[in-house]
């Protein structure tokens, strides 16, 4: 089960948990500043005046995007990338932003690829965020959780194939191919040690349902509307300029679902439908303004569990339904979407274990 599930990850390596393709882009407001140029380690799109989105630029491994909100007097964050190293980063691009200082760091959830950057931040910044993440990284074994340690283990094996791809191209004389490797290799190489430097550091601020900050004549809500992704998704909300960071509860496609409560996500993004946002705002990928792609979601999600359900109730094992499950009929859908825990796209039978065997899990949990 474990090999199967390292097979299907391999190639997220250094991408995301949310897997979110790059979707229509929104343009900065008129008569806005000319953007922050960013830097090495990120690239900054602006929103809306003084909300500027981060991604990741290259030089660093980051793995997910944040949000930056510039108030009169002070610096809101969400999300804090995936090392101490990517907040780094992170940090020295707010700072070309803006001299301000960071007064709250909101955690969209406890994922490492968004929350293991919390330690970079200065100590007088509240770190924001869901019960149910302080509770995963208060842990004493936060460091353990399944999820992290399964990506840890993928980036070194991905280091060990890129290095007897290495040998073979310099055995062969292709030197552009090597030098590419060598590169590909040496941000790994900086991305493993990175995480091997990681203290899980929790949320000091919690909240249940929802929580609003009021910085100078900016709200900001903060809203946990049920659980999907994880037990604890809490979604960031601009009701002035209708932007909703969304972290991975909602992606321009499927989600990873090793951590999910598959089942419930359809209702909480019903929930999340009755925001009044004009722009989505995700964990991964590029910010998007199409709302029927949370329909298009919905149904995957809704399908993924019944066959599932379906498959364990014939007495199917979770691995034999991860190897058939077939969600091609999404094709229509969601057929420009990219995922790379899905290496088929949605056009083939199978789908990441992580997904089948976490409803089995659930499934087991409630006796059913």
């Amino acid at each position: 089960m474990k090999s199967l599930l390292h097979i299907a990850l391999a190639a997220a390596c250094l991408v995301t948990l949310g897997c979110g393709a790059p979707t229509e882009d929104t343009a900065p407001a008129v008569d806005a500043p000319p953007p922050p140029e960013g830097t090495d380690t990120h690239n900054v799109d602006v929103l809306a005046p003084g909300v500027y989105f981060l991604h990741e630029a290259g030089a660093v491994t980051v793995m997910s995007n944040a949000l930056v909100i510039e108030n009169e007097d002070d610096v809101v964050v969400v999300d804090s990338n995936v090392t101490p190293q990517a907040a780094e980063g992170l940090l020295n691009t707010i700072a070309g932003i803006t001299s301000k200082p960071i007064s709250y760091l909101i955690n969209s959830h406890y994922h490492f690829d968004h929350a293991h950057g919390n330690q970079a931040f200065p100590p007088g910044v509240l770190i924001v965020g869901h019960e149910y993440t302080r509770e995963r990284l208060a842990a004493e074994d936060a460091l353990d959780d399944a999820t992290f340690v399964d990506f840890k283990q993928l980036f070194r094996g991905n280091l060990e194939t890129m290095a007897s791809d290495h040998a073979t191209a310099e055995g062969s004389g292709d030197g552009a191919t090597a030098l590419a490797l060598t590169q590909q290799m040496t941000l790994l190489q900086a991305h493993i040690e990175a995480m091997d430097t990681v203290v899980a550091t929790p949320p000091t601020v919690t909240l249940e349902d929802r929580l609003t900050l009021h910085r100078g004549s900016r709200e900001i809500q903060l809203l946990h509307v049920g659980r999907g992704h994880t037990g604890g998704d809490v979604v960031v909300y601009l009701p002035a300029e209708k932007i909703l960071f969304t972290g991975d509860l909602l992606v321009a496609g499927p989600s990873y679902m090793g951590d999910a409560f598959v089942d419930e996500w359809v209702e909480t993004l019903d929930r999340i439908k009755e925001i009044p946002f004009e722009t989505i705002a995700p964990g991964h990928g590029m910010p998007f303004t199409d709302r029927s792609l949370i329909d298009k979601v919905q149904k995957y999600y809704a399908d993924l569990w019944d066959t599932t359900v379906a498959m364990r109730a014939d007495g199917v094992s979770a691995l034999e339904a991860a190897l058939r499950v077939d969600m091609s009929a999404h094709q229509g859908d969601l057929g420009q979407f990219a995922s790379p825990l899905l290496p088929g796209g949605i056009l083939e039978p199978g789908i990441y274990p992580a997904a089948v065997m976490r409803i089995y899990d659930l499934l087991d949990e409630r006796g059913e």
